[in-house]
């Protein structure tokens, strides 16, 4: 009965933060693989579901501030959906295992860019 309840606190603190912008879903991702036993294809795929809505509502209030940059925009979706496309190919033809290494160096990667970000050069 009560199996939902910590799944749920963290749908909710990933929400939280990912309203802060640090990125709940991959803390997300991360808490379910670890620590309440997901099969990593599954997490992804609650991932992507937990991305989606804030995609869509960042879309939606930089196209109202102006902030969109359309012909950027009108370029990267075509490279954007054929890369989506092909990682969602590799991923179901690769074994989990395969995939879990190079996942794991890309969050290290990841977090270590966001704990020492590159210092900007300052303009003359």
């Amino acid at each position: 009965m009560t199996d939902w309840i910590i799944p749920f606190l963290c749908g909710l603190g990933a929400s939280v933060v990912s309203a802060w912008g640090v990125g709940g879903g991959t803390l997300l991702l991360l808490v379910m693989t670890l620590f309440l036993g997901v099969d990593q294809r599954t997490a992804q795929g609650v991932n992507l579901l937990f991305f989606l809505p804030t995609a869509a509502s960042a879309l939606a209030c930089h196209a109202k501030g102006g902030y969109l940059d359309k012909p950027t925009l009108k370029a990267a979706v075509p490279a954007a959906a054929a890369a989506a496309l092909a990682g969602a190919w590799v991923s179901n033809n690769l074994d989990v295992e395969v995939l879990r290494r190079p996942f794991g160096v890309y969050l290290l990667l990841s977090g270590a860019g966001l704990i020492w970000p590159k210092k900007k050069e300052r303009e003359p």
